[in-house]
C-alpha cells in the first residue's frame, strides 16, 4: 500500500511495515506536536488507529483536539516526577521543552521563549489512568526535546510494555546522539 509519510525521518513507514498486520491499533504519542506536520501517528489515525497524544503547547493541543477528535488529547508533559514544571514555549515550533538549558540555547539563537507552568505526570501514571485495561499499546513514541530520559525513567517497564518504543535519539536541532542517558533503561527491560 502506498501512502504519504508525515514523519520527519520516515518513522511512520517503518512502523507501518512492522505493524502491517495490526488493524485499528493503539499508540501513545509523547510530544505529539502538530496533528500532521512531522507526525509519526497521522497515517495510523487515518487508517483507523486511535491513541493518546500528549502535547503541552496550547497551540498544538488545540489543533490536535480539532483534527484528532477520535484520540485522547492531553495538555500535559511527562517526566520522572509529577506535579507542575516550567515548560519553555518556543513559539509555534516543535522545539518547546521542559529543559531550561535547551530553551536558553534556542534563545541564544534568537528564538523567543515563553515560560508556562504545565502539569506533569510519569509514564506509569499516564498508563494507569488513561490506557484502558487490557489494551495493547502497539507503539510508544517519545520526542520531547531533551526530556526523553525523564519520560523513560518515569515508566514501569515490567508492568507496561508497548510493543515498539520509538525515541528521539539526537539532541534538539542537531545530529549529536543523545541516547546514552535512556537506552540502558530500555535494554535492561529487553527492548
Amino acid at each position: 500500500m502506498a501512502f504519504i509519510s508525515y514523519a520527519q525521518n520516515f518513522e511512520d513507514v517503518m512502523l507501518m511495515r512492522a505493524l502491517k498486520n495490526v488493524k485499528h491499533g493503539f499508540y501513545i504519542d509523547v510530544g505529539a506536536c502538530a496533528p500532521d506536520a512531522d507526525s509519526v501517528t497521522r497515517i495510523f489515525y487515518e487508517q483507523g488507529w486511535r491513541g493518546i497524544n500528549l502535547e503541552p503547547n496550547p497551540h498544538y493541543l488545540h489543533l490536535l483536539s480539532e483534527q484528532r477528535d477520535g484520540d485522547e488529547n492531553l495538555g500535559l508533559a511527562l517526566s520522572d516526577t509529577e506535579g507542575k514544571l516550567t515548560f519553555h514555549l518556543i513559539g509555534e515550533t516543535g522545539l518547546s521543552s521542559l529543559n531550561a538549558e535547551i530553551a536558553a540555547a534556542h534563545a541564544a539563537e534568537g528564538r523567543s521563549s515563553t515560560e508556562l507552568s504545565v502539569r506533569v505526570l510519569t509514564l506509569q501514571k499516564l498508563w494507569d489512568k488513561h490506557v484502558p485495561a487490557g489494551q495493547d499499546v502497539h507503539f510508544l513514541k517519545i520526542d520531547v526535546e531533551g526530556e526523553e530520559a525523564g519520560v523513560i525513567r518515569g515508566g514501569d517497564w515490567a508492568k507496561h510494555r508497548p510493543w515498539i518504543v520509538v525515541v528521539e535519539a539526537t539532541a534538539p536541532t542537531s545530529q549529536k546522539p543523545s541516547h546514552d542517558e535512556w537506552e540502558p533503561i530500555l535494554l535492561s527491560h529487553d527492548y
